[in-house]
């Protein structure tokens, strides 16, 4: 079991599932519906077992590790626990999960302050990712400012430039939603070739948060914004790589973007921006600029630093696409995936998380022939608006090797494509905006690895 999967890991499968009439009659179960399936898989695995002689006797019975028994209470259920837990005022995981960390690739960058940290998406559940545990990428470092020093700044084609204080824009009418964050450099590596070996390296650079903030809009409003000529927004980070970027009004009008100053139920993490960021739902997270001081309205496309070196896509016949920071229709499986080991024969979860910058995900099929057949996963609710969907689907392995694909559907009818289709189009040269099928490959043996398919 990959070291990173802290209470994600695989369950064990009960012995009697190596049976291939136990699995052959899972299959056939399956057809009355998903309950029978699960409770006849289970059930299969205790038929034909004897009864334990201490059982019958009335002994305790040994658990499966051999040496304690269920009525042999541990300490915790005898003893007193620990007062309250202030510890520094803040609350942490249990030491049994430390191995659930972002995670840094050695050599990805030359240094640690132009770098990223991957999240765990194997060991995550749901679609919110712990303030902890979000994806990093920094330009020049993260710093923590001072909230009562951080100005925000209107400035361009408006009536009048207006500064505002993070106190202002605390008191004026807010909104809290949740919505994906994407770097445009997601799963980048695997352009040409696997590369990395887990989905927190293949995809980590993924979250999702509920943010809290201003519509931009509004702030433009007060400060008397052009709003007929005005075309786009120039937003500005005070951090030392002075990060900016252009975003269209249309984006802007729609009243999706707006000024962030909460993360999950709390203030932004230094991180991620603290005092204050940009959420610019469904573009690739460049834009959702960090340590907002300054946004100007104008009337073309700024063309900066980072638009005109950066983020832009190389075509195969030499050209460049500019301002493509839309992240198309994406999923993957996280559960089980490369770097994880599935220990016995039988039934199992699969599970993953697809999104769209488009809007909602409206379906999720799953291979697990490498596309060969599909079937429709369950989708868990509420599906919202650019933000992660959870998938689910029953799967017995028969310990055979099998391929494992996800493949994600928008409510545009937009198809996540196969590797084949995406390099049709964009070569193997380019960098971002990669959202080609993945695959998993599960050996007989039960390790799960990387691969792509021709």
């Amino acid at each position: 079991m990959d070291q990173s999967m802290g209470s994600g890991k695989l369950i064990k499968a009960p012995e009697n599932f190596l049976s291939q009439d136990g699995i052959k009659s899972v299959f056939s179960e399956g057809k009355k519906g998903r309950r029978d399936f699960i409770r006849n898989a289970f059930a299969a695995a205790a038929a034909g077992a004897a009864v334990p002689a201490a059982l019958a006797q009335g002994n305790p019975v040994p658990t499966e590790g051999g040496d304690a028994n269920i009525l042999n209470l541990p300490e915790h259920s005898k003893g007193l626990g620990q007062g309250v837990a202030l510890n520094d005022g803040y609350g942490k995981p249990s030491k049994f999960e430390s191995n659930v960390q972002r995670r840094v690739s050695p050599g990805l960058t030359q240094t640690t302050q132009a770098s990223v940290s991957f999240a765990p998406l194997q060991s995550l559940f749901g679609i919110v990712t712990p303030s902890g545990l979000h994806f990093e990428r920094h330009h020049q470092g993260w710093w923590d400012i001072d909230p009562s020093k951080h100005r925000l700044m209107i400035n361009g084609m408006v009536k009048t430039a207006k500064v505002f204080t993070l106190d202002e824009l605390m008191r004026l009418p807010s909104v809290s939603r949740f919505h994906f964050m994407e770097c445009g450099a997601n799963t980048a590596v695997e352009w040409g070739n696997v590369a990395v070996p887990t989905v927190q390296y293949t995809h980590g650079m993924l979250s999702c948060s509920e943010f809290t903030g201003v519509p931009l809009i509004t702030l433009l409003e007060m400060a008397g914004a052009d709003l007929k000529n005005g075309k786009f927004v120039l937003a500005e980070g005070a951090d030392g790589s002075s990060m900016t970027r252009t975003i269209p009004m249309s984006l802007i009008n729609s009243g999706e973007v707006f000024v962030a100053y909460g993360q999950n139920g709390e203030m932004l993490r230094p991180e991620q921006g603290y005092p204050l960021r940009l959420v610019v739902p469904g573009i690739q997270g460049v834009s959702w600029v960090k340590y907002l001081r300054r946004l100007e309205l104008g009337d073309k496309p700024y063309a900066t630093k980072d638009e005109a070196s950066h983020y832009m896509d190389l075509l195969p016949d030499g050209q460049h696409r500019q301002y493509s920071g839309l992240q198309e229709c994406k999923s993957v499986v996280t559960t089980p995936s490369g770097g994880q080991v599935l220990l016995d024969k039988g039934f199992y979860n699969v599970t993953g998380l697809a999104w769209s910058g488009k809007g909602r995900i409206k379906k999720v099929d799953v291979s697990v022939d490498g596309g060969r057949n599909w079937r429709a996963a369950r989708i868990e609710g509420p599906v919202q608006n650019k933000a992660l969907t959870r998938f689910n689907i029953d799967w017995v392995w028969d310990g055979k090797p099998a391929i494992i694909q996800s493949r994600a559907v928008d409510e545009t009818g937009y198809v996540q494509p196969t590797y084949q289709q995406l390099r049709g189009v964009r070569g193997t040269r380019s960098i971002y905006h990669n959202n080609a099928i993945q695959s998993w490959l599960v050996q007989e043996n039960g390790e799960v690895k990387n691969v792509q398919l021709s």
